[in-house]
């Protein structure tokens, strides 16, 4: 390594799997996640023309990785393919505040927010980037057991 380059930022975040996007615009797409998730972006690499090859943003303790479309490579985003499969799960202090702050920023509702039979105070939006990101706060600690029953009881028409 030459006195000019330097190594890629180390984040105080460890984490053995980390999720990596592929977005249509992602100098938008991490400008979103600042505003609607108080995310911090660690870095981001550069094409001269402009397309981002690889960047990293931290929201709490988890590193997202993501970059902008190579479909030479298979790097295809949610737009290109018809949307995604994929949701993420923010747990923060204040579901309420954190949803409110996200669909301010532009993410629409996809489920509203409620106590879930789980026991977390979540609601689900859609980012404009096409990823669901659901905001929860643990409310209750419920068991395995606990949760299937409140489960099927919500299925079979009952209050979970």
């Amino acid at each position: 390594m030459t006195a000019k380059q330097k190594a890629a930022p180390q984040t105080s975040a460890s984490q053995t799997l980390r999720a990596h996007a592929t977005v249509h615009d992602a100098k938008a797409a991490i400008a979103f996640y600042i505003k609607a998730f108080g995310a911090t972006e660690l870095f981001r690499l550069v094409e001269p023309a402009g397309r981002v090859g690889h960047a990293e943003i931290q929201i709490g303790d988890s590193v997202l990785m993501l970059n902008d479309e190579y479909p030479d490579f298979g790097a295809k985003s949610p737009a290109s393919v018809g949307g995604s499969p994929v949701a993420f799960r923010l747990e923060v202090p204040d579901a309420d505040a954190a949803f409110e702050r996200a669909v301010k920023a532009g993410a629409t509702v996809v489920r509203p927010l409620q106590d879930e039979f789980y026991g977390d105070r979540m609601g689900m939006v859609a980012c404009p980037f096409g990823y669901r990101w659901a905001l929860a706060t643990p409310k209750e600690q419920v068991t395995p057991a606990e949760m299937q029953k409140r489960w099927t009881k919500m299925l079979e028409g009952g209050k979970a």
